[in-house]
C-alpha cells in the first residue's frame, strides 16, 4: 500500500488531501450540532428553582397535552395511513390508481393552515353552523350542540389529516416490495384478504409503519401553529411563551431540553421496538403483486375510505382558501403579499443553496473517508430534522446572543464603541436555523445519489491524475444532478412552510408568508390571510408530485385475485 500510486502521486499524499475534506465535514457537523448541544447543556445548569416553578405551574399540563396529542395522532395516522396504503396496493376498485398518488396530497398543507381554515368553516359564525341554524330554525348556540373544533381533539384531527401520508408512503413502499410467494402461499392456504393482511402483510410492513409513526409523532411534538391557535398548551407553545412572554430564558432552555429528550426517546423507542427481529423481502421488483378485485359494498367502502382523507385534508381546505382568496383578492394579493412572498422565496432559495453545498461536502467527505468519526459527525449534523423548530430557535439564540454581547463588551472596552446586536435578529441567524432544521433532507438525498455512483469511476479518474475536488466537479456533480435538484426542492418547500423557528428567530419587522398567515389568523382575519396560505399550499404540492410519480413507477405490474362482494 505504501508504494501504491494514483496519477503519479503516492497514496499517502492522496490521503493527506482527503483530510482536508475531513476537516470541512467536521467543521460543518460542529456548526450544525451547536444549537442542539447548547439546549442539552441546559440540563446541566443548576436550576432546581426553575424546575420547581415549572413543575408546580405548567409542566404537568404540557406533558399531559403532549402525551394525549401523541396518542391520538399516533392511532389516527397508523390506522389511516396503513389502511389506505394496503387498499390501494393490494386491492383494485374504482379510482384505486388515482388514489395511489392523491393520498399524498394532504402532505402539501401544513397543519396550522388546516386549523385556520376549518375554524373559519366550522365556528359559530361559519357557513356550516349558519346553515344548520337556518334549516332547523335554531336561534342561538343554546338551542343545539356542535363540537368545538378549537380543542385538543380538534388539534389531533388536524394533525392526523396532514401527517398520515408519512405512514402511508412508507407502508405502501413496504407493501410494494413484499414477497409474492409469501402472499400466494397465504392465499393457497385459504386466507381471506383480511386475514392475509393481518397475518402476513402487516407484520412484514411493521418496520416501515413504525418509522412513519415516529416521523409523525416528531412532527406532532414540534407543531406550534395548530396547538397555539387551538389553545392547547404543549412544550412548543410553552417555550415561546416562556422566552418572549415571561423573558425567562433559562426556563425556556429547560423546556426545550426536555422536549429534545422526548424526541430522542421516540427515536430510541422505535429502534428498541425492533429488538433482534429482522424482516426480509424476497420479491423482485419486476414480479407482479397479486391484488384483490373488490366489488359491490366492499368497493364502495374502500372508495370512501380513500376519498375522505383527500377531501378533508386537501380538497376542502384548498377550495375554501381559493374561494376566500378570490373574494378578497384586493386585500390578499397586494403589495405586502409580494413583499412577504419575496422574503419567503429569498430565504428558501438561500437556505436550499447552502444546504446543498453543505450536503455535498458531507456526503463526499464520507465517501472519501468512511470512518467511524465521519459517520458520527454526519449523523450529528443530520439530527436537526427530528428536532422541533422552537427547540432549534432557542439553541441558536442563546449562543448568538452570548457572542453578540461578548463582541459588544470588547468593542466598548477597547474602542469605546457599542456594536449592538450583530447576529441576533438577522437573516443570517434565520438561515442558520433553517440549515440546522433541514440539512438532513438534503444530505440524505445527495448521499443516496452519490452512493449509486460506482467507486471504479473515482479510481479511474485518480489514475488519470485528477484530485478529489476535480473528481467531484467533473464526474459526481453531473451524474447526480437530479439528486441535487431534489434536495434543493425539498429544503426549499420546507423552509416556505416552517413557522416556529421563523417566528422566534426572524429579524424585526421581517415577515414571511407563514408568519403573515399566523399573525392574521391569530387576529381572526383569515380571509386576509387566505392568499398567503394558498400560496404555501401550492408550493407544497411540488414535492408531493415528485413523490407520487416515483411511487407509481416503483413496480411494473400487478396480478389480480377476484374478491366478490359476497366473500
Amino acid at each position: 500500500m505504501q508504494n501504491f500510486h494514483t496519477g503519479g502521486k503516492p497514496w499517502r499524499v492522496q490521503q493527506a488531501r482527503f483530510s482536508g475534506w475531513t476537516v470541512l465535514v467536521m467543521a460543518i457537523a460542529a456548526l450544525i450540532s451547536l444549537p442542539l448541544l447548547v439546549v442539552l447543556s441546559g440540563l446541566l445548569t443548576d436550576s432546581r428553582s426553575v424546575w420547581s416553578h415549572l413543575a408546580a405551574t405548567v409542566l404537568g399540563t404540557y406533558l399531559a397535552n403532549s402525551c394525549w396529542l401523541m396518542l391520538g395522532v399516533g392511532v389516527g395516522v397508523v390506522v389511516l395511513g396503513t389502511g389506505t396504503a394496503w387498499l390501494v396496493t393490494m386491492c383494485r376498485f374504482p379510482g384505486s390508481r388515482l388514489f395511489e398518488w392523491a393520498l399524498l396530497l394532504p402532505l402539501a398543507a401544513p397543519a396550522y393552515i388546516l386549523a385556520y381554515t376549518y375554524t373559519e368553516f366550522l365556528e359559530y359564525y361559519g357557513p356550516v353552523q349558519m346553515a344548520l341554524r337556518g334549516w332547523f330554525g335554531w336561534k342561538s348556540v343554546q338551542d343545539y350542540w356542535f363540537p368545538n373544533v378549537r380543542s385538543l381533539w380538534g388539534a389531533i384531527v388536524m394533525l392526523v389529516l396532514v401527517l398520515y401520508p408519512y405512514v402511508y408512503l412508507l407502508a405502501r413502499t413496504a407493501f410494494l416490495t413484499q414477497s409474492v410467494g409469501t402472499l400466494e402461499a397465504s392465499r393457497s392456504l385459504g386466507c381471506s384478504p383480511w386475514r392475509s393482511f393481518t397475518t402476513v402483510s402487516l407484520p412484514l410492513a411493521r418496520p416501515a409503519i413504525v418509522a412513519g409513526l415516529a416521523l409523525a409523532l416528531m412532527e406532532t411534538l414540534g407543531d406550534y401553529g395548530t396547538v397555539q391557535f387551538f389553545a392547547v398548551d404543549t412544550f412548543t407553545t410553552g417555550i415561546y411563551r416562556t422566552w418572549f412572554g415571561m423573558n425567562e430564558r433559562l426556563a425556556a432552555t429547560q423546556l426545550a431540553a426536555l422536549l429534545l429528550l422526548l424526541i430522542f426517546g421516540l427515536v430510541l423507542l422505535e429502534r428498541w421496538s425492533r429488538g433482534q427481529a429482522r424482516y426480509y423481502q424476497t420479491s423482485q421488483r419486476e414480479q407482479a403483486l397479486p391484488s384483490y378485485r373488490l366489488r359491490g359494498v366492499r368497493a364502495i367502502a374502500a372508495w370512501i375510505a380513500c376519498l375522505l382523507p383527500i377531501v378533508l385534508g386537501f380538497l376542502l381546505p384548498g377550495m375554501l382558501l381559493s374561494q376566500m382568496a378570490w373574494e378578497n383578492a384586493e386585500q390578499t394579493v397586494d403589495s405586502r403579499f409580494w413583499t412577504f412572498a419575496t422574503n419567503s422565496l429569498t430565504l428558501a432559495a438561500l437556505t436550499a443553496g447552502i444546504a446543498v453545498i453543505f450536503a455535498v461536502i458531507m456526503a463526499y467527505g464520507l465517501r472519501l473517508r468512511p470512518t467511524l468519526g465521519m459517520r458520527l459527525a454526519t449523523q450529528m449534523a443530520s439530527m436537526g430534522y427530528a428536532v422541533p423548530g422552537a427547540v432549534i430557535a432557542v439553541g441558536i439564540l442563546v449562543p448568538i446572543g452570548t457572542l453578540d454581547n461578548a463582541i459588544d463588551a470588547w468593542m466598548r472596552s477597547t474602542f469605546g464603541i457599542s456594536t449592538g446586536l450583530l447576529l441576533s435578529g438577522t437573516i443570517a441567524a434565520l438561515v442558520f436555523a433553517y440549515l440546522v432544521r433541514f440539512l438532513a433532507l438534503s444530505f440524505s438525498t445527495i448521499d443516496a445519489s452519490l452512493t449509486n455512483i460506482k467507486p471504479s469511476l473515482d479510481d479511474a479518474a485518480r489514475s488519470l491524475g485528477h484530485n478529489a475536488t476535480s473528481i467531484l466537479a467533473r464526474i459526481h456533480v453531473p451524474l447526480m444532478t437530479r439528486g441535487l435538484l431534489a434536495a434543493a426542492v425539498l429544503v426549499f418547500v420546507d423552509v416556505i412552510k416552517e413557522l416556529p423557528a421563523t417566528l422566534i428567530v426572524r429579524p424585526f419587522n421581517f415577515d414571511t408568508l407563514a408568519v403573515r398567515v399566523y399573525n392574521l389568523a391569530s387576529d381572526e382575519r383569515l380571509a386576509e390571510a387566505s392568499g398567503a396560505a394558498l400560496a404555501i399550499v401550492l408550493v407544497g404540492i411540488i414535492p408531493v408530485i415528485v413523490l407520487s410519480f416515483g411511487i407509481s413507477r416503483s413496480r411494473r405490474g400487478s396480478g389480480e385475485w377476484g374478491v366478490g362482494s359476497g366473500e
